[in-house]
Formats: C-alpha cells, structure tokens, sequence
C-alpha cells in the first residue's frame, strides 16, 4: 500500500524535474545519447518507483534497431514500460494533441521530438503524419498506438485505426508489433493509485517488411495487423 501511494505521490514531482532537464537540451548540438538522456531517465524512474515487474520476450528486435513499433495501448504506465525496455532503439511517441498543451510537460515532450497528432482536424492530422514520416526516416523510432486510447476492456484489443498504417508504410523501416499486458490492471485509465502485484508481460512479434504492402492496400495491412496481435495478445494475457 505505501508502495501505491509513494508512486502517486512522487511522479508528479518526478515528471517535472526530468522535463526540466529536458528543456535544457539543445537539440541542435547535442549528441544522440544526450538528447534521448532525459526521456530514457524519466522511464526508468517511473519503472522503479512503480515497483513492478516485467517480463519481456524480445523477439528478434535488435536492440539498437531502427524500426516502427506498433503496440496496444493500456496505462499511462505503458510509455515508462516501452522506454525502458527499447532505450537503444531511439524511441518517440506519437500522442494526441492534448498532451502536448499541460504546462511545462507538453513543451518538453515538443522538445524532446516527440510527435503530435491533432485527430480533431484532418488535414491538421495528415501534415503531423508526414511530420512524423520525416522524423522517422531522420533515426527516430516512432512507437504508435494503433486504438488510438488507453483500452478499460481488456479481454482483447480495441479496433485499429488507419493513421498509424499510413505512417508505418511511408516510413519505410521494417515494422514491430508489439503487445502488452497487465499495465490496465496495475494502473488503469482514470486510476489514481497503483496495484503493482500483476506481472507486466512484453512481446516483439515477427518484424514485418512493410513492402508487402502498398499504400491501397492499408486496410489489409491494419487487418493483418491487427488479427496477428489480437491473437498474441490473449495468449499473452493467459499466462495471467
């Protein structure tokens, strides 16, 4: 119990002095490793003060690997969980606009490259998608949450959208699909506090060659896609 409060309590405090930092970097003359620092610092403290436990199957991502990540999406604790665990792969999230608008916070995720999508605004959203094409192409591995929202029904996936098939097929890079389980039970969306007794389990799935798409064909791909993880995913969440 004091574990889940101390968790609580701390991250707040905690998120803002790493967006500090973060703020300090110059983007412009920093090296790769000084400008990742701060984000990849952020993820491995949350992780800690979380307590909880993770048991990852890599596949075969290279660890330092330059791809598009394509995941489910749970708990506010997912982005913690996926910096930890992919901290050599250069990792950005695409997050919806509002993130980017809380104080302090959402200047530092701007800062740190991190990519915003305006979903309320078509063409808004397909010029941050050719934004994130560029920034994805320039060394950075997006990370994209196909549903779109943190998931509260958690005996299967929700319905993916088609935006994060764009991206991953103008990018280019060979594309992993990843899911995960349990961090909706350790902290759900609209929690407060934390139940860290439930193992957080990770799996990479086979890497994709996007070439066995075109850009018609984004339906099939988003339907591929999302039959092959649906089906790893519940026999992930299996093992409990």
């Amino acid at each position: 119990m004091l574990r889940r409060l101390f968790f609580t309590i701390l991250l707040v405090p905690v998120t803002i002095w790493y967006s500090l930092k973060m703020l300090k970097v110059d983007p412009e003359t920093s090296t790769p490793a000084e400008y990742d620092r701060w984000g990849l610092a952020w993820g491995a403290a949350a992780v800690k003060l979380s307590g909880i436990r993770i048991e990852a199957d890599m596949g075969e991502v290279d660890p330092n690997g330059h791809y598009v990540f394509i995941g489910n999406h749970q708990s506010n604790l997912d982005i913690p969980v996926l910096f930890k665990l992919l901290k050599g792969n250069r990792i950005r999230f695409v997050a919806k606009k509002s993130l980017f608008e809380i104080p302090l916070y959402g200047k530092a995720l701007a800062h740190a490259g991190h990519i915003c999508i305006d979903r309320e605004n078509r063409r808004a959203a397909m010029k941050s998608l050719n934004e994130a094409v560029e920034t994805a192409k320039s060394g950075i591995s997006p990370v994209i949450f196909p549903e779109g929202t943190r998931n509260t029904k958690l005996d299967e996936l929700m319905e993916f959208k088609i935006g994060a098939m764009i991206l991953a097929l103008k990018a280019g890079l060979p594309v992993v699909p990843i899911v995960m389980t349990n961090t909706g039970r350790v902290m759900g969306k609209g929690d407060f506090f934390i139940d860290n007794r439930p193992v957080v389990r990770f799996k990479a799935l086979p890497v994709i060659d996007p070439s066995r798409y075109t850009l018609k064909e984004r339906e099939q791909f988003k339907n591929d896609l999302y039959a092959m993880m649906n089906e790893a995913y519940k026999e992930l969440l299996a093992k409990g």
